[in-house]
């Protein structure tokens, strides 16, 4: 009779239970245009520029904007070291919320990539680290205080060529990237989100290049309860200066 009445409860309390354990998760839809600058310094050397601006689609809204320098060394023919500087400007996190000021980030970024080819496919492994300087802010505006974190990267990526003829080809990348929060100030969310990434790259030269691409972004949120569930458009233009050696 104990049991029966054990049962009984755990029947009734469990849909209390579950919907207690229910995360918010917010779908949201964005663009991202950025344009992608190589400019060679010597064989090995290169700088990398990036203009990126990010936009809600529903409804409109600018959500941040991106400026990127990295300075690239490639050892070999299969280990490439990056590290440069990143300056975010960020509006809003959710489209339906317009507050009257933007909250800036400061980031430098580390990376080791491994590159290998199978195949007619090549994989890149990259592993990165970044140190977040992030403003804090309240419902009033910014105030005089940085939040600050490490953030551990890892993507593999395959890009291989669907079609090539003169000068011009058609490429496809195909990338997974999780991403990790380490910090004081992120001890709810020290798993920050995942990136599926699919593309088409169209060159009309081997120097200028036109990629379309599709992004599913799962998201923690600072509260480490809630969700972002974003399916993003990136459009990029690669150009790289003609330099020769």
């Amino acid at each position: 009779m104990k049991i029966f009445k054990l049962i009984l409860i755990l029947i009734l309390a469990g849909p209390i239970l579950s919907a207690q354990n229910i995360k918010k998760t917010d779908q949201q839809t964005l663009t991202w245009i950025r344009y992608y600058n190589i400019f060679p310094l010597s064989e090995k050397w290169a700088i990398h520029s990036e203009f990126d601006n990010r936009s809600f689609l529903n409804p409109i809204h600018e959500n941040l904007f991106v400026i990127r320098s990295q300075v690239r060394y490639r050892a070999t023919k299969l280990m490439d070291f990056g590290a440069g500087f990143a300056y975010f400007n960020i509006n809003t996190q959710n489209p339906n919320v317009d507050p009257d000021y933007s909250i800036p980030e400061y980031r430098a970024q580390q990376d080791l990539t491994l590159i290998n080819d199978i195949a007619k496919i090549t994989f890149h492994n990259r592993f990165q680290l970044e140190e977040r300087f992030i403003q804090k802010a309240d419902k009033n505006g910014l105030l005089n205080d940085f939040s600050f974190a490490y953030r551990f990267r890892y993507r593999l990526q395959s890009t291989f060529t669907l079609w090539e003829k003169e000068q011009s080809s058609l490429k496809g990348t195909i990338s997974d990237e999780v991403l990790f929060n380490y910090g004081k100030d992120n001890k709810r969310n020290t798993f920050d989100q995942n990136r599926f990434y699919t593309a088409l790259r169209y060159h009309f030269t081997p120097n200028l290049g036109l990629e379309l691409g599709y992004i599913k972004n799962f998201q923690r949120r600072a509260s480490g309860v809630d969700f972002y569930d974003r399916d993003i458009i990136r459009l990029t233009v690669y150009h790289r200066i003609n330099r020769k050696f």
